[in-house]
C-alpha cells in the first residue's frame, strides 16, 4: 500500500517493535524502517500535556533534538530530522494501554519537524483520534487552526513552514 501511494517517494517506518520489522522486511526487504525506543508512558500523558502547555519550550520552533522541552523526541536517526517530508502519519508507538508508550512525543515531534522545514507544507495525518491521548495531543501541538479534515479515525492537518516566516505563532 505504502509503495503506491507514495510511488517513486521515500517512505521511513519509524517503529518502536524489533519483532515487526524482522517480520515485514523478510517480506519486503527494500523497506526502510528503524527501531525507536520511546521512553514516556500512557500514565504520564496529563502531566506531558500540562508540562506542555505550560512551559516556553514548548512553544518555541526547533530542531527537535536540541529542543528543551520534554516532548521532544530526540531518538530518531538524525537523518529523519534533516528531511523535509511532505507528509507524516502518526500510527505509533502502542497508545492503548497504561503501560504503553504513547503517542505523546510522536505527535509533538512531527509538529517541530513540519514546522522546522525550509518552505512548504507538510501534512500530517494522526490516526487513531477517537482515543483520548491522540485527540488531546493532535489537537494541542498540531494545532486545530491547521486542521484539515477528520475522516473516521483519522485527522489530517497541513503545517506550514514556520522557518520561511519567523515570527508565525506556534498554533494560529
Amino acid at each position: 500500500m505504502w509503495t503506491s501511494l507514495n510511488y517513486g517517494g521515500r517512505t521511513v517506518f519509524l517503529e518502536e517493535d524489533k519483532s515487526w520489522i524482522k517480520q515485514i522486511q523478510t517480506k519486503f526487504p527494500s523497506l526502510e524502517s528503524y527501531h525507536v525506543v520511546y521512553d514516556t508512558k500512557v500514565h504520564q500523558s496529563d502531566e506531558l500535556m500540562r508540562n506542555g502547555m505550560e512551559q516556553e519550550d514548548c512553544k518555541k520552533v526547533s530542531d527537535p533534538r536540541f529542543s528543551k522541552c520534554e516532548l521532544a523526541h530526540k531518538g530518531f536517526p538524525s537523518e529523519i530530522y534533516d528531511i523535509e517530508w511532505d507528509v507524516i502519519m502518526v500510527d505509533a508507538p502502542t497508545g492503548y494501554f497504561e503501560g504503553a508508550p504513547g503517542r505523546m512525543t510522536a505527535i509533538y515531534t512531527a509538529g517541530l519537524i513540519a514546522r522546522n522545514r525550509e518552505n512548504g507544507d507538510t501534512d500530517v495525518f494522526v490516526h487513531d483520534v477517537d482515543r483520548k491521548i491522540e485527540d488531546k495531543f493532535s489537537k494541542a501541538f498540531l494545532c486545530e487552526g491547521y486542521l484539515v479534515e477528520q475522516e473516521g479515525r483519522i485527522r489530517h492537518f497541513n503545517i506550514p513552514s514556520h522557518r520561511a516566516r519567523l515570527g508565525r505563532p506556534f498554533c494560529p
